[in-house]
């Protein structure tokens, strides 16, 4: 399928074409053949016609993992329109901002989704109604004219930006094909293939990765609702899935609570992204599960991957492998010249993959894409063969068991309360989530304030993964000469706390947190 020029918003008719009763798509409580996935997209398809969808506009979904949110996502493209994925975790408000910024003309999702559809003023479409309805008659024609042209837009993934307000990154359909592209070729992926899909799809790892990918290159798709180690080698075993894409948080509960034999015969191999993976872990995971475990690096500027360790031929644990096929990745000296080999700099990425921008701030694109690099802000260098090794962040940016958070986005929360004066979040090491956020503040003179009151304003603001794992109250925090916060000395712990509380919230749990 691979050599088709523009594939993705028609795909689903491809496959029907081509093999109508093949497996496309399943999970715990639907199971869908070509023939039968291509019939409810075009149902979906009608439905978001007659609530006034249609070319250049966009959809949200707030759904969990489930069959109907892809059904949504290619229903979505079918009419010409982009899909825009909101976090269930987010906050009404959160949630909101995303379906208002992205001026989303419907919501697809439950009962909340319908209170948020209300509350913005736009058309909701149950999920229990997905893809189910008779109103064929009026769907996109099948031949696929009425959909989406290669520069059309297709995702809207919001990522956290250094202002601490999401931004909505521009996908299109060109980016996705490009994507895909190199990935079947990087992971020689055909239609034998099952991916077993334990990333959200609000995602761009569970969205391009396990399922257009597979999709695109004739394989199958098997959706479980969230990771859990409860349930995760059930599947394997159920399902006989030839690769999964995960965490590092998530080998590092498989390495640690599996406790009994598995078969894993399956798999040909694991991909692991979203933050470094210790060696050792790397190790483990091989040899007790005897599955190769592929390290890559990408962001979702970038349609998700940028690097990858070679699938057949060295792969080198401590690196996240040379450049995908199509794409060009640089390291950049302060000056903006190229860095030698070996020599660390700004990682910088070129391809038909690189976004087309932010959604609404053309001073940010042209910060971020700069004459056609696209610059992550990350720090790393090029080794002798070519390899990426990432060093560091050169933003604040958290990596909590795969989850992006940017600490000023905690900061203003911190700063509404009257007691605050100053406020800093930073992460810190944990052996199981990676890092984890950690809040700093410092009080206003003769103001009181407690760890708990901080916490609870926390959990009423944020999304449960942002919120803080502890919060210390110091009687002020580290500055420079010219009074600006420096976070490193609380990284290094330099300035002892005056109150430390652990944060004991009900998304402590690994499993649930571990959604990345």
């Amino acid at each position: 399928m691979t050599d088709t020029p523009f594939p993705t918003s028609t795909l689903t008719h491809d496959r029907a074409s081509a093999g109508p009763g093949s497996p496309c798509l399943r999970d715990a409580d639907r199971t869908l053949t070509n023939e039968e996935f291509d019939a409810a997209v075009t149902a979906a398809a009608a439905q978001l016609t007659q609530r006034g969808v249609a070319a250049g506009d966009t959809v949200a979904v707030m759904l969990p993992n489930c069959v109907e949110l892809v059904v949504t996502m290619f229903a979505a493209w079918a009419v010409g329109a982009a899909l825009t994925p909101v976090n269930p975790a987010l906050t009404d408000d959160e949630a909101l901002y995303q379906v208002q910024d992205s001026t989303s003309l419907v919501i697809v999702g439950d009962h909340r989704a319908a209170q948020l559809a209300a509350t913005a003023g736009v058309q909701h479409l149950d999920v229990t109604a997905v893809g189910r309805s008779q109103a064929r008659t009026s769907s996109p024609d099948p031949s696929g004219s009425s959909a989406a042209a290669p520069e059309d837009f297709a995702l809207i993934i919001y990522t956290s930006g250094t202002t601490g307000r999401p931004k909505g990154v521009l996908l299109d359909h060109a980016n996705l094909t490009s994507m895909t592209d190199s990935l079947i070729q990087a992971l020689a992926l055909t239609g034998n293939d099952v991916s077993l899909l334990i990333l959200p799809l609000f995602h761009v790892n569970g969205l391009v990765v396990s399922v257009l990918s597979t999709m695109r290159a004739g394989g199958s798709v098997v959706i479980a609702p969230k990771f859990s180690i409860e349930s995760f080698w059930d599947l394997v075993e159920q399902h006989r899935p030839t690769f999964f894409s995960a965490v590092p948080t998530i080998y590092a509960l498989l390495e640690t609570r599996t406790t009994r034999p598995v078969d894993t015969s399956s798999l040909r191999f694991a991909i692991c992204g979203a933050a470094p993976m210790p060696v050792d872990l790397i190790d483990r995971i091989e040899q007790r599960f005897g599955v190769p475990v592929i390290e890559g690096y990408g962001l979702s500027e970038s349609t998700v991957a940028a690097t990858l360790n070679p699938l057949t031929g060295p792969r080198r644990p401590g690196t996240v492998g040379p450049p995908l096929p199509g794409q060009q990745v640089a390291i950049q000296a302060p000056d903006g010249s190229p860095a030698p080999a070996g020599h660390r700099g700004e990682v910088v990425i070129r391809g038909a993959n690189v976004m087309r921008g932010y959604l609404g701030r053309p001073e940010a694109t042209a910060i971020t894409v700069r004459d056609g690099w696209l610059h992550t802000g990350d720090v790393g260098f090029l080794d002798d063969a070519g390899y990426l090794v990432l060093v560091d962040r050169m933003k604040d940016m958290i990596i909590r068991g795969g989850e992006n958070i940017y600490p000023k986005e905690i900061e203003d929360v911190l700063y509404t309360h009257p007691s605050v004066l100053e406020a800093a979040v930073v992460g810190e090491p944990d052996p199981l989530m990676g890092e984890v956020p950690v809040g700093y503040v410092a009080l206003r003179a003769g103001m009181h304030t407690t760890v708990d009151e901080l916490t609870t304003l926390c959990r009423q603001s944020l999304a449960r993964y942002k919120q803080p794992q502890q919060i210390r109250i110091l009687p002020g925090l580290p500055k420079n000469s010219v009074g600006k916060l420096v976070k490193g000395l609380l990284r290094t712990g330099a300035n002892p706390s005056q109150s430390t509380q652990p944060k004991d919230h009900p998304g402590a749990r690994a499993e649930e947190s571990a959604r990345s």
